[in-house]
């Protein structure tokens, strides 16, 4: 076992002064740093919900991590959920503190994603996610930025509010805060404001699932709901230069692009304040009418199921023809 470097809450901290991972230009103390410095603003969004982390060891490939590993502390709070890929029973962890935050900064966990839901009230989602994914392109960011105010729009004319952040990776997320939710009908009500946002302007947006019938336009994902989980706000991205999930006021949506929020500048930028608490609205009652409307609406992984197991067949078909 490696000799602590230091310590932080109790946790032993180990090589901290070597590099993080390839392209970071930074080191695992300038993790442990960064999440010193932001925990009283990233660890309400991390508490009581199950988490998944994305670490990197040296020498190694990046890897997701939801079960909790056996020498996992006794004093890390786990939650034991089924998943259904694995087939399994899967013991997330729960960052609840510092010292479970500084714990997996010092397992070198770069990346911090949450389900929908808290742990006492499993699957009864606390807010919708809009995940604005641009097209290949210099000016990409901008695009998403751009039907991220198509959603703004959408929400607006159903007397909804959402607050954004970039995603740290090419992308922006629209968050909706919203009051106890069926987990149906809140991916209903998903789909169906992305299906107002894309026709507010079609020319921007799209909800085509598949990627080759996008158009090159921003494709607005509704697919965020039930198991599915989303990058915590100020979590670090493992990207070139470490990005961070950063709120982003939306007067201020075009004047900024990922790169401008890393852990080497993120909590300089902050100050005092917590941006995030202050831009999410108190959670909202989603309109009937809406969730209704979106129950109409197929959902896109199982349509680009169907459809890619209607081409296969029809692929074969052609080919015993011939």
């Amino acid at each position: 076992m490696a000799k602590a470097d230091e310590s932080r809450d109790d946790v032993p901290l180990t090589n901290l002064d070597g590099s993080l991972f390839d392209g970071a230009d930074a080191t695992k103390r300038h993790l442990v740093d960064y999440l010193d410095a932001v925990s009283e603003r990233i660890l309400p969004g991390l508490r009581d919900r199950p988490l998944s982390v994305i670490r990197v060891r040296p020498g190694q490939d990046p890897f997701m991590q939801k079960n909790v590993p056996k020498y996992t502390p006794a004093w890390v709070r786990t939650l034991k959920m089924w998943a259904e890929a694995s087939h399994r029973e899967v013991s997330y962890a729960l960052c609840d503190d510092r010292r479970t935050l500084f714990w997996f900064a010092n397992q070198r966990a770069v990346e911090y994603h949450v389900t929908l839901f808290r742990a006492e009230h499993m699957f009864r989602p606390t807010h919708l996610v809009l995940d604005l994914d641009p097209p290949e392109g210099s000016e990409s960011f901008r695009h998403a930025v751009d039907a991220a105010k198509l959603v703004r729009q959408a929400l607006t004319d159903l007397g909804l509010s959402g607050a954004l952040k970039t995603s740290g990776a090419k992308g922006v997320h629209v968050i909706v805060p919203v009051e106890d939710t069926d987990p149906d009908d809140a991916a209903a009500a998903t789909r169906a404001i992305a299906a107002r946002a894309e026709r507010v302007d079609p020319s921007i947006a799209t909800t085509a699932y598949v990627k080759a019938e996008r158009g090159g336009k921003v494709f607005v994902d509704s697919t965020r709901a039930h198991g599915a989980t989303v990058i915590a706000a100020y979590s670090p991205r493992l990207r070139p230069g470490v990005p961070v999930s950063f709120p982003v006021a939306w007067a201020d949506a075009d004047d900024v692009v990922p790169r401008d929020f890393t852990i080497r500048n993120a909590a300089e930028l902050l100050g005092d304040r917590d941006p995030w608490a202050e831009a999410l609205p108190d959670a909202q009652r989603l309109p009937a009418d809406l969730v209704a409307e979106g129950h109409e609406i197929p959902v896109a992984r199982v349509v680009a199921m169907h459809e890619g197991k209607r081409r296969k067949r029809a692929a074969e078909r052609a080919k015993d023809a011939d």
